[in-house]
């Protein structure tokens, strides 16, 4: 017995034709809808990223690079000190993500990817240390997250991106972009540069180096 939709002499060709691109048209969205539903999701995790950056921005925090040993994972610095890798730490992890974990377990894996003499001349990842340097996170983000262009145009800066800079004599310094606006119209940056969080017009005060967008690991 043949199926209601084979082909033979009694079943014209144009009409098979027909169900069969009717059939594919129905398919479609189904197929396509996961990629939309991912992209809304990301979208709104960025938005929740942006919103709590922001919110770091009511805190005061007193800048203090010092070694600290701090819990694992989950772990953080006292709430009033920090420097500027912990303002993307703590925004991230408002919204779920511990980079303090994302980072240690990659390093602990791929140690010989990250850049040694920032390690604090250690021969081993440290959990406590590991995700608070600006190069660590350089690197993971170029492992884990999207790599963006290094660009003059803020126009190529979105709310979320994550910013690095090299403020001279090779310090590195991080920030994020939020989706409060300058006069002159561009994105603001939310970063700690020594007088504790706060969100300021200097995407281009130093010289960019490194453009990257991290999602949550659930988003990748």
């Amino acid at each position: 017995m043949r199926c209601g939709f084979c082909a033979d002499e009694r079943f014209p060709s144009a009409i098979l034709v027909t169900l069969l691109i009717v059939g594919i048209a129905c398919a479609a969205p189904s197929q396509t809808q996961p990629a939309a539903n991912e992209s809304v999701a990301r979208q709104e995790f960025l938005h929740q990223l942006v919103a709590a950056a922001v919110e770091r921005t009511h805190h005061a925090v007193h800048y203090d690079p010092a070694y600290v040993r701090i819990p694992y994972p989950g772990g953080d610095v006292s709430a009033d000190t920090g420097v500027c890798t912990d303002e993307i730490i703590r925004s991230y992890r408002a919204v779920g993500v511990d980079l303090q974990r994302e980072v240690h377990e990659d390093m602990v894996a791929n140690y010989s990817a990250y850049p040694r003499k920032w390690n604090w001349l250690l021969h081993r990842p440290d959990p406590n240390i590991d995700h608070r340097r600006v190069p660590n996170l350089m690197v993971f983000f170029q492992r884990h997250g999207e790599v963006l262009p290094i660009s003059t145009n803020a126009t190529d800066f979105h709310p979320g991106d994550l910013v690095t800079w090299d403020l001279g004599g090779n310090v590195p310094h991080i920030g994020i972009v939020v989706d409060r606006k300058a006069a002159d119209g561009r994105y603001m940056i939310v970063h700690n540069i020594g007088q504790g969080p706060r969100m300021e017009d200097v995407l281009f005060h130093w010289k960019i180096t490194g453009h990257y967008r991290y999602y949550a690991p659930s988003l990748k």
